[in-house]
């Protein structure tokens, strides 16, 4: 997820300091990483130094003083080109759990017993996010986000299920390469 064009997008709502810019991504997107303060800070001031976002002023009311933020015509129209371009899928499929099972092959480990544990560590994880997601008063950002990793969790499901199925032929194919 780009975090600039993430900000972008939130002063599109509204102007906003780092503080509420934080905040804002946070509600919005509840099962994401949450964002570093630090990180909020040196993204707004790229997007000022890019010229896609100005400082609207500052104010203190009585705290700290905090710089509040606007996006600016470049910025709004970057924000528009980003949101509509098509996410590309990825073009190299590799991923952890595969390497791992290769890698318990390599050096002699137990390639089933490593993807019984993982699968146990999937099941854990849907479990709490079905908790999220069915929670009372739970808001559509988080069921959504919930239902999002719920569906990449079981596609890595099916898979292990898959290559549990085929640990003999991988292993005669990592042995004998």
């Amino acid at each position: 997820m780009s975090t600039r064009h993430v900000l972008l997008g939130l002063l599109a709502s509204g102007p906003g300091h780092g503080y509420d810019l934080k905040r804002r991504h946070d509600e919005r997107f509840p099962q994401a990483r949450p964002l570093a303060y630090g990180q909020v800070y040196t993204t707004l001031q790229r997007l000022v130094r890019d010229g896609l976002a100005a400082v609207e002023g500052t104010d203190s009311d009585g705290g700290p003083e905090r710089t509040t933020y606007r996006a600016t015509p470049d910025g709004e129209a970057e924000l528009a080109r980003w949101a509509a371009e098509v996410a590309p899928p990825a073009p190299f499929v590799a991923n952890e759990i595969f390497a791992k099972v290769v890698v318990a092959i390599l050096s002699g480990g137990d390639p089933a017993a490593y993807l019984r544990a993982q699968r146990a560590a999937h099941m854990a994880r849907m479990r709490e996010l079905t908790a999220v997601k069915t929670a009372p008063g739970a808001d559509l950002a988080s069921v959504l986000s919930a239902d999002y990793a719920l569906n990449h969790l079981d596609a890595d499901l099916r898979w292990m299920t898959t290559t549990a199925d085929r640990l003999t032929h991988l292993t005669a194919e990592v042995d004998t390469a």
